[in-house]
């Protein structure tokens, strides 16, 4: 999966994370898995935007990943009404699933302020890929990247048509 381009959509969510955690100096978000699994980019995240909710320098000095991963999810079921789609122990791995991230920041995207900057989007297309691809490579790309395009759309799809259906709200 390396070199996979992202979706506009994934950049735009990416844009918005590295926007929001920019003055959290041990937060580095490239990705959607490997980004993610100390819990420190969660909690950051929550933290640029509700300040008021905890001590970021409690969170990130004094607690293990999966602490801090835990912390992270109560905090956003409690104050922003998103519930603990991950288990800590999932995400505090050398690779946690990347469609499971994807939906869970979704979550978040929805409920905090959404300014992404034209600076924040051109910064996340200048990451550096992985592998450059061949020709084939590419088509091979594009085939998986729009099977996981059309997932994660069901995927979210699918928990949307859920809470519509245990809240009063429409999602």
């Amino acid at each position: 999966m390396a070199g996979l381009q992202q979706t506009n959509s994934e950049m735009i969510l990416l844009s918005w994370v590295r926007q929001s955690t920019r003055n959290y100096p041990q937060v580095n978000v490239t990705n959607f898995t490997t980004s993610w699994s100390d819990g420190l980019a969660f909690n950051a995240l929550l933290h640029s935007h509700r300040p008021d909710l905890f001590d970021w320098n409690a969170v990130a000095s004094q607690q293990s990943p999966v602490q801090r991963l835990d912390h992270a999810f109560n905090i956003a079921r409690q104050h922003l009404g998103i519930e603990k789609l991950l288990d800590p122990e999932d995400v505090a791995t050398a690779c946690p699933d990347k469609k499971s991230i994807l939906m869970y920041v979704t979550s978040l995207f929805q409920v905090l302020p959404q300014k992404v900057t034209m600076e924040a989007i051109r910064e996340v297309e200048m990451l550096p890929r992985h592998s450059r691809v061949t020709r084939e490579e590419h088509i091979e790309v594009h085939e998986q990247h729009f099977t996981q395009e059309v997932s994660f759309t069901f995927l979210l799809l699918s928990y949307c048509s859920k809470v519509v259906v245990s809240l009063p709200t429409p999602c």
